[in-house]
C-alpha cells in the first residue's frame, strides 16, 4: 500500500521519539489480521497522511502526532524553513526574529526547531527563556527592532492540538497573499532535503527584560493614580498568563489576586476543563465559586496563551460571565470616554453596539472580517475587538488581542466604579439606557466531518430565510464581498431589529452563526434583557432550521 510505503519513509526521517515511536505502532498494526485493531490504524494513516496541514493567516493549527497533516517536528520544521525563505525573499536576511510559546505539548521542542533553523538560516534569533503569554512575544517584535515573531501556541483549542502563528516586523498577523506566499516555500522545503537544513544554537534568550519592558508599557497606559481598592478573582485556565498578569497588577499598584489555585499553574493536559477556553460552558465555573465565597468585584479569566480575556460580574444580582460583546462594549465606552485618540474597530460577527456608540460620540468606527488579523491592521486604531473575548487595548505596542492588558484595563474601571459605588453592571446599564440593549448570543455546531458545516452554508445560501423573528432580512454572501469587506465565506442577515452571521470557524471544527437583537432605549433594563433572551432563543431556532442543525 503506498500510503503505508509514505508512513516509513516518514518515521524513519522523524527526529522525534514519540512520534517515530507512535506511527511504528500505527504501521505494525496494520498488519494485524483482526480488523478491529488494523482498520483504525489504516485510518489513521489516510488522515495523517491524506495532505499537508494548510498553512493560512492564521499560520498552522492541528492535532499532535505524525504525518504531514498532524502538528510535529517535521512539519514545524518545514513551516520555519519557509517562513525564513519569504523573509529573506523581501529582503530581510539576518534581522532579528523573536521566537515564543506556550506549556503545551512539545511547544517548547517546536520553538526550539524553529529557533535553531531561523539561525542556521543567518538570522538573530531571540528565544523566550520559559512558555511566555503570546501578547508578550508579539510585544516583543517591535521592542526589539525584529523582522518577524514565531510563536507556537494553539491558544484555546483542546489539549490534543498544538499551532503555529507568525507575525510580521510590526507586530501584525499575516493577510493573504502573504500566507500563500509562505506557504509556497513551506511546500518546497517539503519536496527537499528538509532534514539537513543548517541549524545553529547561537539565539539569544529573553526573559525577565521582555516581562519588565512588557509591563512597564502597561505602566504608560493605566493611570497609576486610578482607584485601585477591589477584589479581585483570576483564573489563567491551565495557561502561562498568571506570572506576568500578578506581576502587571503588582506594578500597577493592584491588590494580589485571589487565584484558582487549580488552574493557576501550567498544565498542558487541562484536567479541569473540558474545553481550555472561557467562554465554553463550565470552564469558570471554580472561578465563581471562589468569587462569591470571597464576596468579589469581579472575576478575570484568560485563555491558555493569555490572548483573550473574559469577564464575570454580578449582573441583576446573579454572577455570570459577560458576553465577548458586553466586555467589548465596556472597554469601548471607555475609550470613548477617556478620549483615546483613533478609529474604533470590531469583527463583522461582533455587536452592531461599539458602531453605535463611536457615531454618537463623533468618532469614526470601522468593520473589518473575522480575526485580529484585520482588527489589528486598522489604521490609527484606538480601540478594537472580536466577541470571542479578544481585545487590543494598546495597538501600538501590540497591535493583536492582549488579555493582560484588557485585564489591567478591566481592574482600573472596577476600581473607579466602585470608587462611585457603582459596578460593571451599573454601566452596562447605562450603556442600554444610552443607545438601546443589543443582546448577542451564538449557535456554535461542533462536527466531526468538515462536509457538515459545507452542507450547513449550501444549504442557507441556496434558501435563506425572508423573514427572521417575523421582520424581513436583507441577505449579503459575504463571499461575494461588500463595499467595506473583502470576500470571506460568511452569510450576513440583517433587519431592522437584528444582526446575523454564519461561517465556519477558522480555529475549530465548528459551524458559528452570530446572533443579535435590538432594543430601544429603556429604563427597565433588566426587562428588556428579559425579552432579548426570549427573542434570542427564537432567533437560535429559527437560524438553526434554516442551516439544517441542531439548535
Amino acid at each position: 500500500m503506498a500510503i503505508i510505503d509514505d508512513a516509513v519513509a516518514w518515521r524513519d526521517a522523524d527526529p522525534d521519539p514519540d512520534t517515530r515511536q507512535e506511527l511504528t505502532e500505527l504501521i505494525e498494526a496494520t498488519d494485524s489480521p483482526d480488523p478491529e485493531r488494523s482498520r483504525p490504524a489504516v485510518d489513521e494513516i489516510e488522515r495523517a497522511f491524506a495532505g499537508p496541514l494548510q498553512f493560512g493567516t492564521a499560520g498552522l493549527r492541528g492535532r499532535l502526532g505524525p504525518g504531514p497533516g498532524r502538528m510535529n517536528r517535521v512539519v514545524v520544521t518545514q513551516a520555519a524553513a519557509g517562513f525564513a525563505r519569504w523573509l529573506t525573499e523581501q529582503g530581510l536576511a539576518g534581522g532579528k526574529v523573536i521566537v515564543g510559546y506556550d506549556a503545551r505539548h512539545k511547544s517548547a521542542e517546536f520553538a526550539l526547531d524553529t529557533a535553531q533553523v531561523f539561525a542556521g538560516a543567518g538570522f538573530e534569533v531571540l528565544l523566550t527563556d520559559e512558555p511566555t503569554p503570546t501578547p508578550v512575544v508579539v510585544f516583543g517584535i517591535q521592542h526589539y527592532g525584529c523582522v518577524a515573531g514565531v510563536v507556537v501556541t494553539a491558544s484555546h483549542n483542546p489539549p490534543a492540538d498544538n499551532g503555529y502563528k507568525v507575525y510580521l516586523g510590526d507586530g501584525s498577523q499575516i493577510v493573504p497573499p502573504t500566507d500563500a506566499q509562505i506557504a509556497a516555500h513551506i511546500a518546497d522545503v517539503a519536496q527537499g532535503a528538509w532534514a539537513t537544513l543548517p541549524r545553529s544554537e547561537a539565539r539569544i534568550v529573553v526573559g525577565d527584560d521582555l516581562r519588565a519592558a512588557y509591563v512597564a508599557r502597561l505602566q504608560q497606559i493605566i493611570p497609576a493614580e486610578s482607584p485601585k481598592d477591589l477584589v479581585w478573582v483570576h483564573t489563567a485556565m491551565h495557561g502561562v498568563g498568571a506570572r506576568v498578569v500578578r506581576e502587571s497588577a503588582a506594578a500597577l499598584g493592584f491588590p494580589k489576586p485571589v487565584e484558582v489555585a487549580e488552574q493557576s499553574a501550567p498544565d498542558p493536559d487541562f484536567p479541569t476543563v473540558a474545553f481550555p477556553n472561557p467562554e465554553e460552558k463550565g470552564a469558570i465555573d471554580l472561578a465563581l465559586s471562589l468569587a462569591s465565597h470571597e464576596d468579589a468585584d469581579v472575576v478575570i479569566a484568560n485563555d491558555p496563551d493569555a490572548d483573550r480575556c473574559a469577564v464575570a460580574a454580578k449582573v441583576d444580582g446573579q454572577w455570570r460571565m459577560l458576553t465577548g460583546d458586553e466586555l467589548g462594549s465596556l472597554l469601548g465606552d471607555d475609550a470613548i470616554r477617556r478620549g483615546v485618540p483613533g478609529t474604533f474597530a470590531n469583527s463583522v460577527v461582533s455587536s452592531t453596539l461599539l458602531g453605535t456608540m463611536a457615531r454618537a460620540a463623533g468618532r469614526d468606527h470601522t468593520t473589518t472580517l473575522t480575526g485580529f488579523k484585520w482588527i489589528g491592521r486598522v489604521p490609527d486604531l484606538a480601540f478594537g475587538y472580536e466577541e470571542a473575548i479578544g481585545y487590543c487595548c494598546d495597538s501600538r505596542a501590540v497591535p493583536d488581542k492582549d488579555g493582560i492588558s484588557a485585564a489591567m484595563t478591566v481592574l482600573r474601571i472596577v476600581g473607579e466604579l466602585k470608587a462611585e459605588g457603582r459596578t460593571l453592571s451599573h454601566r452596562l446599564d447605562d450603556i442600554a439606557r444610552t443607545h438601546g440593549l443589543h443582546a448577542t448570543s451564538q449557535l456554535a455546531v461542533r462536527v466531526e466531518e468538515l462536509s457538515i458545516i459545507a452542507d450547513a452554508m449550501a444549504r442557507l445560501r441556496g434558501n435563506p430565510p425572508a423573514t427572521l423573528l417575523g421582520d424581513p432580512v436583507v441577505v449579503t454572501d459575504l463571499a461575494l464581498g461588500k463595499s467595506d469587506l473583502p470576500p470571506t465565506d460568511g452569510i450576513e442577515l440583517t433587519g431592522d431589529r437584528l444582526h446575523v452571521v454564519a461561517r465556519p470557524s477558522g480555529t475549530e471544527p465548528k459551524l458559528k452563526c452570530y446572533l443579535e437583537v435590538r432594543m430601544p432605549p429603556a429604563d427597565d433594563v433588566r426587562a428588556a434583557r428579559a425579552e432579548a433572551a426570549d427573542l434570542l432563543a427564537e432567533l437560535r431556532r429559527e437560524m438553526a432550521e434554516a442551516l439544517g442543525v441542531d439548535a
